[in-house]
């Protein structure tokens, strides 16, 4: 019998070593595009996904303050914290497929795996970007918050893709083009064109949760925009503050009837 998607899945999160896990990611997106996989979930996924020694992780309140990036200092921590997030988002894709691929059709674990794909490749060009600038992911610290939004919706698929997709990814949307301005006043070209791909990328992996929410709504005969509303408020612990790329946002379908009733000024 082949190899199940879910211990596909579930070999990602338990790789701790990053190029590992980046293997891992690769090796599953690559085996699933192939038909290598059975659509099969016949293993649980850890409460955890394996990490390695460095970096070390803190509570967000105790994380030191990056600044605006400005110095290459600055400019270092700043990739630091998004290698970190790449990092962590490769985790929290396989753990969407191994998790939750079974309550959906195929076609779900078509787009998480290809995100997953899409994460270790951004985490792979800002590691190596940040060996070019002479440091390295783990030599700063870093906090696990995405990975706690995942196991705060670890039991509900609505809630996973309200929280990690349609708010956690989208605030990506809204603050990578002032960090690209920031890097392009340093004549930093080679992070620029970075951060434009993971840019345009995660334009795609919002509309994918998008999507896939407003596909689970239509099944439970339930209005996707309220349905979110109150799955945010719910399991996420954070704030939506402006401004909001609107643009980009709707791109990815996720338009303002889902999100201005919520935001703050």
């Amino acid at each position: 019998m082949s190899r199940s998607v879910a211990e596909a899945a579930r070999a990602v999160l338990d790789a701790a070593d990053p190029r590992a896990k980046v293997k891992a990611a690769r090796a599953a997106a690559r085996d699933w595009r192939l038909g290598r996989l059975e659509h099969r979930f016949d293993v649980a996924m850890p409460d955890r996904p394996a990490r390695p020694d460095a970096p070390e992780l803190l509570p967000p309140n105790r994380m030191p303050k990056r600044g605006k990036g400005g110095s290459e200092r600055g400019r270092i921590a700043l990739i630091h914290a998004l290698a970190h997030i790449e990092f962590a988002a490769i985790d929290l894709a396989f753990d969407a497929v191994g998790r939750f691929g079974g309550q959906f059709a195929r076609g779900f674990t078509d787009d998480w795996m290809q995100v997953g794909a899409d994460e270790a490749m951004h985490f792979t060009l800002l590691d190596r970007r940040l060996h070019q600038l002479g440091s390295f992911y783990g030599a700063m610290p870093a906090h696990d918050g995405l990975w706690d939004a995942a196991a705060a919706t670890a039991h509900d698929r609505l809630a996973r893709l309200a929280v990690v997709p349609m708010v956690l990814e989208a605030r990506g949307l809204d603050v990578t083009p002032a960090t690209i301005e920031r890097f392009a006043a340093a004549d930093d070209v080679p992070t620029v064109r970075i951060f434009e791909r993971i840019l345009k990328d995660e334009v795609r992996h919002v509309r994918a949760g998008t999507v896939w929410f407003e596909s689970a709504c239509s099944e439970d005969r339930i209005d996707p925009a309220t349905t979110w509303q109150a799955l945010v408020r719910t399991n996420f612990r954070g704030l939506l503050k402006p401004p909001f790329n609107d643009s980009a946002r709707n791109s990815a379908g996720l338009t303002r009837d889902y999100y201005a009733p919520l935001a703050v000024s």
